[in-house]
């Protein structure tokens, strides 16, 4: 070993502690907590972009300002497209009209729920007709039950069924049919104070679940289901399994088949398209049919118009689906018909019927209710109960009167009693089961 190395060893033994190093006898350094150090040059230039970054928006929000203030003033004023409906010859309200018997109009405010409005009120048309009784149903029990309906479609087809307010007037037999009928005095549905239906926060609570449910992938209806109950309740309350009415208690398809005598499968729906062939039945390809049913029963248009206006003839009403969005429907007058600047009566055909439906000029709005009917000054007039607001416009508060070429040119369907439309019905084959 060299005269180096081992000098470093010694130095090296001398420097080692002669007692051993143990946790008691270290030195330790403690946490704690301080204010976090502000460099104040950068925070000088922090507040300065602020500031000018805060200047930048007011001058751009004085600049938006003004832009929209000289639109504003050079825009022509916000009107409506509207016939002049001076000289227009028209029955003088709904006391001119033969009327079959029903309920007084009765708004929906805030809902999208007109097919339900209509239909019930055709339903208890049917049930006085039927049975000579005079029975308020309840729109709501139809609502409800559908919500429900909606949403399990929506979790059968993965998210790809339509879950909307809408739908077809051909939806209130079919419910009839799985859930049976109340009287609006066993359920009111509205537990809103001021008794206003509104149901656009309740469906945006339903949609956001359902779209939670979709982006999670969790179809479980035994879970689904409940929740969308829940919600329902909370703004129509909890549907009755039982009720009384007139001193006996009775299930809900009790009540549909003993008191109301309605039987869902005789009603029946017409389409006039030249889309799909004529005697046949089809799929009327619209969102608001979202459970697809393919029992509408396509026929030339003459027989279509020929056929509602022998029924109402007759004292049946029906239900009609169609557009309302043409400037000669106006609810002011409570009057829809087509002006010549549209087109000339004369001119309304299956082509021109064809023609609105293939550019979308005409489609699938609104459902209303057909009681009455006039023939004046050379034209078919009939009276409409109507649950929407623009109904309420003019003076005859909840109907419209349609004249023959609105009916011919805008109305799609119609939904009517199988007896009414028997020479039809002989014709066509009957439904396929699904």
């Amino acid at each position: 070993m060299s005269i180096i190395r081992l000098s470093c060893l010694c130095f090296l033994l001398l420097w080692i502690p002669s007692t051993p190093l143990t946790a008691q006898n270290q030195r330790r350094d403690h946490v704690r907590f301080e204010k976090p150090h502000k460099d104040p040059v950068l925070e000088e230039m922090y507040k300065r972009d602020k500031k000018l970054q805060q200047e930048i928006e007011k001058e751009t929000a004085r600049i938006l300002k003004k832009l929209r203030e000289e639109r504003k003033k050079s825009a022509p004023p916000d009107r409506s497209l509207r016939p002049d409906t001076s000289s227009l010859p028209r029955p003088k309200g709904p006391k001119a009209f033969k009327q079959a018997w029903h309920f007084p109009p009765v708004p929906q405010y805030l809902s999208g729920t007109c097919w339900d409005f209509a239909t019930t009120s055709f339903m208890e048309s049917e049930v006085k007709r039927i049975t000579g009784r005079e029975i308020k149903l309840s729109e709501m029990w139809t609502a409800y039950w559908e919500y429900v309906e909606k949403a399990k479609g929506f979790l059968r087809s993965r998210g790809t069924s339509v879950f909307s307010q809408g739908s077809e007037a051909n939806a209130v037999p079919r419910i009839y049919s799985l859930y049976g009928v109340v009287p609006e005095s066993a359920y009111k549905g509205v537990l809103a104070k001021d008794g206003r239906i509104d149901h656009d926060p309740m469906f945006a609570r339903m949609s956001a679940f359902l779209q939670w449910c979709k982006q999670n992938s969790c179809w479980d209806e035994n879970f689904v289901i409940p929740v969308i109950r829940r919600i329902l309740d909370q703004t129509m309350g909890r549907p009755p399994e039982r009720f009384d009415w007139k001193g006996k208690t009775y299930t809900p398809k009790e009540f549909l088949d003993r008191v109301c005598r309605i039987r869902p499968k005789d009603y029946v729906a017409l389409l006039s398209t030249l889309r799909v062939p004529f005697w046949t039945r089809t799929e009327f390809r619209v969102p608001d049919n979202w459970w697809h049913d393919k029992s509408y029963i396509n026929v030339p248009l003459d027989v279509w118009y020929g056929a509602l206006l022998s029924a109402v003839k007759k004292g049946y009403t029906a239900v009609f689906g169609g557009d309302v969005s043409e400037p000669g429907y106006y609810g002011k007058e409570n009057i829809a018909y087509v002006p010549t600047f549209d087109i000339p009566y004369p001119f309304i055909d299956q082509d021109s019927r064809e023609f609105r439906i293939y550019k979308h000029q005409t489609t699938d709005d609104h459902g209303i209710h057909l009681v009455g009917w006039k023939r004046f000054k050379g034209h078919d007039w009939f009276l409409i109960k109507d649950s929407a607001r623009s109904s309420r416009w003019g003076p005859f508060k909840g109907y419209y009167m349609y004249r023959d070429g609105y009916v011919k040119l805008k109305m799609l369907s119609y939904l009517v009693h199988k007896d009414a439309v028997k020479a039809i019905l002989d014709r066509v084959a009957a439904p396929k089961k699904r």
